[in-house]
């Protein structure tokens, strides 16, 4: 079996390998449309814990054809076609019974592509505990929705549901990626009122306006802060960390107003310190919320996400700005993810068999 990974901390590149092997609650898929991501790319460099895990294959974000289900599967038969989640939890865990299913045996743990086992940038890969992380894609929904939603609308709507959005809210946006942009449209879909997007980037503006954006902010401009503040009278609700660097969470404490929340999906590098001065955390005691979260899978949330791009609520392949024809071309797409040219959202790779 032939895919695209990491061949050694630093260097990419084709690798061979055998087939996985397919277990009594577990499916192997043929992927049919891919898309790479900024995460595969850490990978490569020896984040989400790859270090020391040479000739791993990449990628997390699929849909595809089942070519075989285990003995106990009920759910999937070979020939259909599914979309595959990003975290796929063991549900065996007892911690995947309480909140958060994300981190299974510890935290990050149910984000095993590309960690613990090979991803899909292959020609097959495996699922675990099929039942409950795939969904079948829907009639109405193309591949190119559907892989957007298992990793970049997951990701994005449960920044919206850590901050706790309610009706009228003023919320702030910073960075507007394909995460960002995600959260634009799911703080819309869950009723803020206004929400600034932090950002330059033209085609993510173009977006990010299209998906509910109210105001566009640029760091280019001045200090992102005193220009938020200035235009919110200091009434921010809660803010949205999707991009920037180390300096955004302090960034987003300061502007969030006393009783707000911070809700952080952005990746940040292994080496970043996370620091911010007291005061503009009222000394510890700004009652603002700050959290953490990471991209939700199983099946039943992809099925909510699918449903509603099903029935016109979002459309996630504005994200998609560039299109690759042929298995062969992971290595192109994925090149692309890590060069980030200026025009890049997301890229997607079809394959036919």
């Amino acid at each position: 079996m032939k895919g695209f990974g990491v061949l050694k901390i630093n260097e990419v590149g084709w690798i061979e390998k055998e087939r996985p092997v397919c277990g009594p609650l577990d499916a192997i898929v043929r992927p049919t449309t891919l898309a790479p991501c900024t995460s595969d790319v850490h990978t490569s460099h020896g984040g989400a814990g790859a270090e020391g895990k040479d000739n791993m294959i990449l990628g997390h974000e699929a849909v595809g054809e089942v070519v075989e289900v285990g003995e106990l599967v009920t759910r999937f038969k070979p020939g259909d076609k599914v979309v595959v989640a990003t975290t796929t939890p063991d549900w065996m865990q007892p911690a995947t019974q309480g909140r958060y299913h994300q981190h299974d045996t510890g935290p990050l743990h149910s984000f095993k592509y590309t960690t613990t086992k090979d991803g899909s940038f292959a020609e097959f890969f495996h699922v675990n505990h099929a039942d409950a992380n795939m969904a079948l894609l829907p009639e109405g929904v193309t591949e190119d929705q559907a892989v957007m939603v298992v990793d970049m609308m997951s990701t994005g709507f449960h920044s919206v549901e850590n901050a706790r959005v309610t009706f009228g809210d003023t919320v702030v946006v910073i960075g507007i990626g394909p995460v960002g942009l995600m959260a634009i449209a799911g703080a819309k879909l869950a009723g803020a009122g206004r929400i600034l997007a932090v950002g330059t980037r033209p085609n993510c503006i173009e977006i990010a306006k299209k998906y509910g954006a109210t105001d566009i902010i640029s760091y280019k401009k001045g200090d992102i802060v005193e220009q938020i503040v200035t235009l919110t009278n200091g009434d921010v609700d809660s803010v949205i960390i999707a991009g920037g660097n180390k300096d955004s969470l302090a960034q987003a404490i300061a502007m969030v107003k006393a009783g707000g929340t911070v809700s952080n999906v952005n990746y940040y590098d292994v080496t970043d310190v996370l620091a911010f001065p007291a005061y503009l955390w009222g000394l510890g005691m700004k009652n603002v919320d700050i959290r953490g979260g990471f991209c939700p899978g199983g099946a039943l949330r992809i099925e909510k996400l699918l449903k509603m791009i099903q029935y016109g609520r979002v459309d996630t392949s504005l994200l998609i700005t560039h299109t690759f024809e042929g298995f062969e071309k992971i290595e192109d797409a994925f090149k692309l993810m890590a060069e980030k040219p200026s025009d890049l959202i997301k890229p997607v790779i079809h394959i036919k068999w």
